[in-house]
């Protein structure tokens, strides 16, 4: 059975979705976004408690890291990039050519980058720390204008606060 609450952010609003054993899903307020999971709101739900607690610590700039069970639903490759997202360190940047060099997959950047934009957990799982080559901002939850201004958001807000 999957659980779901929501929560207001300095980004929108965020739908949190989870299992019994881990946070399987944040939707940004996008709408691009794939539609809503089968899930029920819930309104205790310890992972999902959890989750919210530490999300807003991280939008008040108080944490740089999570510490949440997660159940990661894709495949060997999506996981293994996804695994890899969670080293970029807070307030630092990578290239979709940096990120498949450290997954062992040199000149892979596209797949990166499809396996980037099909991460079920932004900010926990920091797809927004991947960049172009060239450092530019790249789509975030899709090619829109919204998506680039809340990737533009979240990369300032960490800057701010290594700062």
């Amino acid at each position: 059975m999957l659980h779901r609450t929501t929560m207001s952010t300095p980004i929108g609003e965020l739908v949190l979705v989870a299992s019994e054993s881990g946070l399987r899903e944040i939707r940004l307020p996008l709408p691009e976004r794939r539609p809503p999971s089968a899930a029920q709101d819930s309104r205790e739900h310890p992972i999902l408690d959890e989750a919210v607690r530490q999300l807003g610590e991280y939008f008040r700039g108080e944490r740089t890291g999570f510490d949440l069970p997660l159940d990661v639903q894709g495949s060997p490759f999506q996981r293994e990039v996804w695994e890899s997202l969670r080293s970029i360190p807070y307030g630092a940047t990578d290239t979709y050519g940096g990120l498949a060099t450290r997954v062992g997959r040199p000149g892979a950047a596209r797949a990166v980058g499809g396996a980037n934009g099909a991460n079920p957990l932004p900010i926990v799982v920091p797809c927004h720390r991947v960049v172009g080559a060239d450092g530019a901002l790249t789509g975030y939850g899709g090619p829109t204008d919204a998506g680039i201004a809340m990737k533009r958001w979240l990369l300032r807000h960490e800057a701010t606060n290594v700062a």
